[in-house]
C-alpha cells in the first residue's frame, strides 16, 4: 500500500501550472479591456462634445433661416410698397402735366399745387421706401453670409464626426489585434518557461536522485522537512545545506539559460502538520513555516542566488497534503515545495 501511494506521488499533475498559466492570461486580458474601456469613455467624450456642438450649430442655422424667411417677406412687401408709390407718383406726374399743358382756368393753379405737392410727397415715401429696401437686402446679404459660415462649421464638425468614428473603429481594431498579439505572446512565455522548469526538474531529479523524502507533486519538488530542519526548529541542518548546495549549483545554471526578460523566480513553501507548536520562538504553525522558507532563500541567496529570484511563503498547516490524523499524514504534511514559476 506505501509503494502504491508512492507511485501516486510520483504522477505528474499538470493542473497547478495551468492554473497558473490561466491566471496570467486573464490578467493580461483584464489589461486590454481596462485600457479598451478607458479609450472608449475619452472617444465618448469627444463624440458626446462635438454632437453637443453640431446640435447648436443646427440651432443657429435654424434660427437664421427663420430671420432670412422674415427678411426675404419684409424686402418684399417694401418692393410691393415701391410699386405701388412708384405707380402712384406716375400717375401724380401725368395729372401735373395734364394740368400744365391744359388752358388756365380759375382752379387750375390751385389744381397744380396740389399735384406738385403730391409728387413730393410720393418722391419723398418713394426715397425712403428705398433706403429701407436697401437695408434690407443688406441685412439678407448679412444673413446669407452667417448661415454659409455655420454651414461650413457643420461640414466641418460632421468631417470631425466621421475622423472620430473611424479612429475608433482604428482603435477597436488596433486592441483587437494587440490582444491576440498578447495571447500569443503569453503562450510562447508559458511554453518557453515550461521547458526551462522541465529542464530544471529534469537536473534535480539527476542530482537529488530517488530519494523517498523527495518527490514530484505538480509542477514542484517537495521535500520532507525534515531533509532541513530538527523538529520545531527554523535553522537549517548540516544534511540540509548540502542539499541545498546542489539545489544552488543548479539554478545559478539555469539563471545563465533563462532570457532576462522572463520574470521567473523560485518560490519555496513551507508547510506544517496541524498540531499546534506556540513555543516562545514560534508563536504558531504559520510563523515557523514561513521561518523555514526564509531560511531556505537566505541560504539560497548567500549562494549567488539573485534575491529578486526567490519567493517566501508560509501556509503553516492549513494546505495539507494527506487529510488524515496519523503520524504518516502529519509527515507527508510537514514539508517544503519548490516551485519555478513566474513573477
Amino acid at each position: 500500500m506505501a509503494l502504491s501511494r508512492f507511485r501516486r506521488d510520483r504522477g505528474v499533475d499538470y493542473w497547478p501550472g495551468f492554473v497558473d498559466a490561466l491566471s496570467t492570461l486573464l490578467l493580461g486580458i483584464i489589461f486590454l479591456l481596462t485600457v479598451f474601456v478607458v479609450v472608449q469613455f475619452f472617444l465618448s467624450q469627444e463624440m458626446a462634445g462635438k454632437d453637443t456642438a453640431l446640435q447648436r450649430l443646427t440651432a443657429q442655422i435654424s434660427q437664421l433661416t427663420e430671420l432670412l424667411s422674415l427678411e426675404k417677406t419684409g424686402k418684399a412687401s417694401l418692393e410691393d410698397d415701391i410699386a405701388r408709390l412708384t405707380a402712384s407718383l406716375a400717375g401724380a406726374e401725368s395729372e401735373r402735366d395734364r394740368l400744365r399743358a391744359g388752358a388756365p382756368g380759375p382752379g387750375a393753379s390751385d389744381q397744380l399745387g396740389t399735384a406738385q405737392g403730391r409728387i413730393s410727397e410720393l418722391s419723398g415715401a418713394l426715397d425712403s421706401e428705398k433706403r429701407a429696401t436697401a437695408r434690407a437686402i443688406a441685412q439678407v446679404e448679412l444673413l446669407n453670409q452667417q448661415i454659409a459660415a455655420l454651414r461650413r462649421q457643420l461640414g466641418a464638425l460632421e468631417a470631425a464626426l466621421d475622423a472620430s468614428d473611424k479612429k475608433d473603429k482604428d482603435a477597436q481594431s488596433r486592441i483587437a489585434d494587440l490582444g491576440q498579439r498578447l495571447n500569443v505572446a503569453l503562450a510562447q512565455r508559458v511554453q518557453e518557461l515550461s521547458r526551462y522548469r522541465s529542464d530544471f526538474f529534469g537536473r534535480l531529479r539527476a542530482i537529488l536522485g530517488n530519494r523517498p523524502d523527495v518527490r514530484v507533486v505538480g509542477d514542484r519538488f517537495v521535500f520532507q522537512a525534515e531533509v532541513f530542519f530538527d523538529t520545531g526548529q527554523a535553522a537549517l541542518r548540516p544534511e540540509g545545506r548540502s542539499e541545498l548546495d546542489k539545489l544552488a549549483g543548479a539554478l545559478v545554471d539555469l539563471e545563465k539559460q533563462i532570457p532576462a526578460e522572463i520574470p521567473w523566480v523560485l518560490r519555496v513553501d513551507g508547510h506544517t502538520d496541524i498540531r499546534p507548536i506556540a513555543s516562545p520562538q514560534f508563536p504558531s504553525n504559520w510563523a515557523l513555516s514561513a521561518a523555514r522558507a526564509i531560511s531556505v532563500v537566505q541560504y539560497l541567496v548567500g549562494k549567488g542566488i539573485p534575491p529578486q529570484r526567490l519567493v517566501a511563503a508560509g501556509f503553516g498547516e492549513y494546505q495539507p497534503l494527506d487529510p488524515d490524523r496519523t503520524e504518516e499524514a502529519f509527515q507527508r504534511n510537514r514539508r517544503l515545495e519548490l516551485k519555478l514559476t513566474e513573477r
